[in-house]
């Protein structure tokens, strides 16, 4: 592989005051929260959505593929958007579409609108997560990342597990419409303290953006696009009806032509080379297992509980409430431990711990195992989860983070969409009627899937990243 093109000479950017770090953390917080619970929240209201609209569910699967499509749709340009506008105005910018696009969802009067307002949600989206971790990352050093864990892990994996329990409770309690609504406010007042917070920084010196890869936009866009439209119908259409067929088959012959490209061009829309430094490449694909296998269990559960059990939409999602507390506890354990164990003896058990308790999640039958099993999913996928996440951009210098920070979200998104499309392939391929067996099924591929980001964990570096060395 062509070796990491060396990026240009840049002066790093200077650290915010500590009120401008502050505002950094609460505006990204707010932002990805609103983002990552709009990853599941919907999950257990399809069933109230195809209803109201008078469809069958599985024409209301449209609503979380479109926002799939939406995020990858986004995710190629972030990095380059980031360099040539100011990773401040694209967030903030992104984060005002994202908004308006929740509020144009609660107010849909069919299931088309609806599946349109959240493609454009999937793409404010997928600017606003790599832009917004690059905006956190260049506020704070190597060294001190870990102390953020209790913050990346609230919108990264506390919101997706949240997502369930809250969708089931308001559409049970209220309607569909307020999963969106809830937004609305939130939003607003993001977008205000961003205004008044992050615009008014001085000192941030963006990277040259170079020449927009208009090639590269025109392969990786619509590949991405039309693959996760395979990925996200298949299950339900058929994965050889003709959509879903030409799309898929499309969409991998355009992403095979954009890497191609990725890897000759001198300024690429998405830097592919980055991925040969050891510890950000194993970081990469490690993010892609670990959210196969997270997404794709968020996506069973509640199905398992609904279809097999026979419970309502707020007891499924209540039934992955307990992870959610067990990703908090995790936010901890990776601030006390990852300094003195390091990344690889870290990440490595908590895998390994992870699938099991996934494995033994399908067979679990009194309640009170399922909320244990679920918390045990939480701490120790969690904690593996953040360690690879800070990690990876431990050598990353700043001028590279924000293409950085794009590729590493295009394959952690990628990466759920294949675990939802996986999980959902297993269970339609036995039919109805057959119990609790494809759930099972499904909950055990999700534990394969982390147990192979075990194999990929022994490249981490031994040792916790350390502060630069004084001159």
């Amino acid at each position: 592989m062509t070796p990491p093109a060396t990026p240009p000479a840049v002066q790093a950017p200077a650290r915010p005051p500590l009120a401008g770090r502050a505002a950094v953390v609460v505006v990204y917080t707010a932002a990805m929260c609103m983002n990552g619970l709009d990853s599941t929240i919907v999950n257990p209201a399809l069933f109230s959505i195809a209803e109201d609209f008078g469809r069958p569910v599985s024409a209301a699967n449209a609503v979380e593929t479109a926002f799939l499509v939406g995020l990858a749709l986004g995710l190629p340009v972030a990095g380059w958007l980031g360099d040539r506008y100011g990773v401040k105005r694209v967030f903030l910018g992104s984060l005002a579409a994202f908004t308006l696009a929740s509020a144009l969802c609660a107010a849909a009067p069919g299931l088309g609108t609806l599946s349109a307002a959240r493609a454009v949600q999937g793409v404010a989206g997928g600017l606003l997560t790599p832009v917004g971790m690059t905006l956190l990352f260049r506020a704070f050093a190597p060294h001190e990342r870990a102390g953020l864990g209790r913050i990346l892990i609230v919108p990264t994996a506390l919101m997706p597990a949240l997502g369930p329990p809250l969708g089931g409770f308001l559409t049970e309690h209220l309607s569909w419409h307020w999963l969106f609504l809830v937004n609305v406010p939130i939003g607003a007042a993001a977008v205000l303290i961003g205004l008044i917070g992050l615009i008014g920084l001085r000192g941030e010196q963006e990277p040259p953006a170079g020449r927009f890869d208009t090639t590269g936009f025109l392969l990786a866009t619509p590949g991405l696009g039309l693959l996760t439209y395979a990925l996200g119908f298949g299950p339900a259409h058929g994965w050889t009806s003709p959509g879903v067929a030409l799309g898929g088959l499309l969409g991998l012959v355009l992403l095979g032509a954009a890497v191609r490209h990725q890897l000759r061009t001198a300024e690429p829309l998405v830097d592919l080379r980055l991925l040969a430094d050891r510890t950000f490449g194993t970081a990469s694909w490690l993010a892609l297992l670990t959210s196969a296998g997270l997404m794709g269990a968020l996506f069973v559960l509640p199905l398992l509980y609904q279809a097999a059990r026979g419970a309502t939409a707020l007891d499924a999602g209540l039934s992955v409430f307990p992870e959610a507390i067990g990703l908090m506890a995790a936010s901890q354990v990776v601030d006390r431990l990852l300094p003195r164990l390091g990344p690889r003896r870290l990440a490595l058990p908590g895998l390994l711990l992870a699938a099991a308790v996934l494995a033994a999640l399908g067979f679990a039958e009194n309640p009170w195992a399922v909320r244990a099993l679920m918390f045990a999913v939480g701490l120790v996928l969690g904690t593996a989860v953040l360690t690879v996440q800070i990690a990876g951009f431990a050598d990353v210098p700043p001028p590279a983070m924000g293409r950085a920070m794009g590729l590493f979200t295009i394959l952690r998104t990628l990466g759920g969409a294949l675990g939802i499309a996986a999980t959902a392939a297993l269970i339609g391929a036995f039919g109805d009627g057959a119990g609790a067996g494809p759930y099972r099924l499904a909950l055990g591929l999700t534990a394969v899937l982390v147990a192979a980001g075990a194999l990929l964990a022994v490249r981490l570096p031994v040792d916790a990243p350390g502060p630069p060395p004084e001159d």
